[in-house]
């Protein structure tokens, strides 16, 4: 903000619970809110027209009105990350903590564990660091997430003192910029991280990537997703209804991680093919959408990649209109067909990428418009006979091999505005 400037966050009513409290995060409570009325895709374009004349009018009000002097008075919120975290009492019945949490907004629902002065000592012990390193700020409340913040919330979801390292992990991939934390944190759309673990850590913590392996009965896979889920919670300010702005959600924002199938994966590995050696453990955050299961069995690699493109190929998938990164977990069973036919994992997303281009006619008219606006510049205009690639390019399709004996693979669309990312866990 210039001297004499006002700053002015404009929104929807939809949003304007979410405007305020990353205000008041930010320390610029005092900003005002220009408010556009929500909902806008029910009006039409003379509609649009006419809130927008009347938004227009309101900014210019606002910054006419506005004392400079006094928005100058908010000031960026900072965090003293030296400080440890404070000690409260708390109830010894676990009913009784429970309600005690979820009075204070710190549960996601499910039970939680009490986070005593013993059991985050023995987190922090296990991570390595000391408590007040600072490993990221989780936007959108832009919370400093220290080793101790981190292990509470680890300690709440049942995780285990070894666990620790790729929960810090974790939080520093999805804090990337490419991840776009803020975007998937505050959207309307059901994003939430999905974590994929790689190396010997995933043996080594027990994560599962065989059978059951985005299900429930493994308590690393359970614990680290929601333990994640409760940093971006308690630490980014993400209480739904307020900055969680999901319409619906999705059951995998209570948690949802996986490790690879390695063992029965015919190419390399993930974190190989994203530049890490094979003995390296890593941890992937994905932006996830959801699930959509594949139950085919087709037994050569023609059939089984046209119907795999046929069933990723959807209009209402993000990443055709934002050139995402969609993401396929492949059995072992669908892998060793391609495989057999020589086909190598660069092969198999060149094929894919192109048999599940879109034709533009199976959009609906406005999210023609809207896909034209969003990938323009990379394809030009839209003709009668134009196609949209899933991604921009073929590499950015996402493939891992995971799960056990079945002939069910699983595609994973992404938030669009996001890319993953990879970290090494120390």
């Amino acid at each position: 903000m210039k001297r004499g400037v006002p700053a002015i966050t404009v929104c929807s009513t939809a949003f304007t619970v979410l405007g305020k409290k990353q205000l008041k995060a930010l320390g610029c409570e005092h900003y005002p809110l220009a408010v556009i009325p929500h909902p806008f895709g029910l009006r039409t374009r003379e509609q649009v027209r006419g809130i927008a004349e009347k938004c227009a009018d309101d900014i210019a009000r606002i910054a006419i009105d506005s004392q400079a002097g006094v928005l100058a008075g908010g000031k960026p919120a900072r965090s003293n990350v030296a400080a440890r975290a404070a000690r409260v009492e708390a109830p010894e019945d676990p009913e009784d903590f429970d309600r005690f949490c979820i009075e204070r907004r710190w549960s996601d629902g499910l039970p939680l564990r009490p986070p005593t002065l013993d059991r985050v000592e023995r987190m922090i012990y296990a991570s390595g660091r000391a408590p007040g390193d600072i490993i990221a700020v989780v936007q959108p409340g832009f919370g400093t997430a220290t080793v101790e913040g981190i292990a509470i919330n680890a300690v709440m979801a049942g995780c285990r003192p070894e666990y620790m390292r790729a929960l810090m992990a974790s939080v520093e991939a999805f804090t990337d910029r490419r991840f776009n934390l803020q975007g998937i944190q505050a959207t309307t759309n059901p994003a939430t991280p999905f974590i994929i673990i790689n190396g010997p850590a995933a043996r080594e913590l027990g994560v599962n990537g065989h059978l059951n392996c985005l299900g429930q009965g493994t308590w690393a896979n359970a614990t680290l997703g929601r333990a994640l889920r409760l940093v971006m919670q308690n630490i980014g300010g993400t209480l739904p209804g307020e900055m969680d702005r999901a319409t619906h959600g999705q059951p995998g924002k209570y948690t949802f991680c996986c490790a690879e199938n390695e063992d029965d994966n015919p190419w390399e590995p993930l974190h190989v093919e994203r530049g890490f050696d094979r003995n390296d453990s890593t941890v992937t955050l994905v932006g996830a959408a959801g699930t959509v299961n594949f139950n085919t069995h087709a037994k050569d690699a023609t059939d089984l990649l046209k119907v795999f493109a046929d069933s990723i190929c959807f209009p209402t998938n993000n990443d055709y209109y934002f050139g995402g990164e969609p993401w396929l977990l492949i059995s072992p069973e669908h892998a060793e067909i391609l495989h057999r036919e020589g086909l190598s994992k660069r092969d198999v997303k060149l094929k894919l990428w192109e048999m599940s281009k879109l034709h533009v006619d199976r959009l609906a008219a406005k999210d023609r418009m809207r896909l034209q606006h969003t990938r323009g510049a990379e394809l030009g205009q839209f003709g009668t006979d134009t196609k949209i690639p899933i991604s921009i390019k073929p590499e950015e399709v996402g493939i891992i091999v995971a799960g056990g004996p079945g002939t069910h693979s699983v595609h994973v669309p992404t938030f669009g505005h996001t890319r993953a990312v990879t970290r090494k866990i120390v």
